[in-house]
Parts: structure tokens; sequence; C-alpha cells
């Protein structure tokens, strides 16, 4: 049987993993719950004050700007290959 946590860890652990900008996975591992759990803990909480609403709006801006930011670094790299290979090319 798994070890029971407390209401206020459970709570925690949903305001973490929305709120801390780290992948769902990072915050199980980090507090040594398993996927699955975390998951149902967020289910279960959606709409309480687990999380304020402002708190929802930055960490949903924040996944935002990483997710931009990630591709624009993927960009950049395609093309700083494309001007090495285009700076070798002979006229």
């Amino acid at each position: 049987m798994g070890l029971k946590r407390t209401d206020e860890f459970r709570q925690d652990a949903v305001r973490l993993a929305l709120t801390s900008g780290l992948t769902r996975k990072q915050v199980a591992d980090d507090l040594g719950v398993g996927m699955s759990t975390l998951n149902k803990w967020i289910t279960a909480h959606p709409d309480t004050d687990v999380v304020s609403k402002d708190d929802l709006g930055l960490a949903q801006e924040n996944d935002r700007l990483r997710r931009e930011n990630r591709i624009l670094k993927e960009e950049r790299k395609i093309l700083k290959k494309a001007t090495v290979f285009f700076a070798s090319q002979k006229p």
C-alpha cells in the first residue's frame, strides 16, 4: 500500500505543478510521487483555490513563452547551420 499524503501536500503539489514552470514529470520526481498520482491530484483540484487566477494566468503565459523561446532557439540553430553551409559554397 502506498504512502498516504496529506491534503496540504496534495494542494502544494498541484500548485507547484501548475505554476513552477517545471514539467509534471520533474515535479512528480522531485516530490517522490508517480506521474499518474500527480495527474489525479491535478484533475481533482481544477477549480479550487489551490491556484489563484493570477497564478494560473502567469503560469500559462510562462508556458507559452517557454515554448516560443524553444522554437526560436531551434530556428537560430538552423539558421547558423545554413549560414555555414552557404558561406562555404564557392560562387
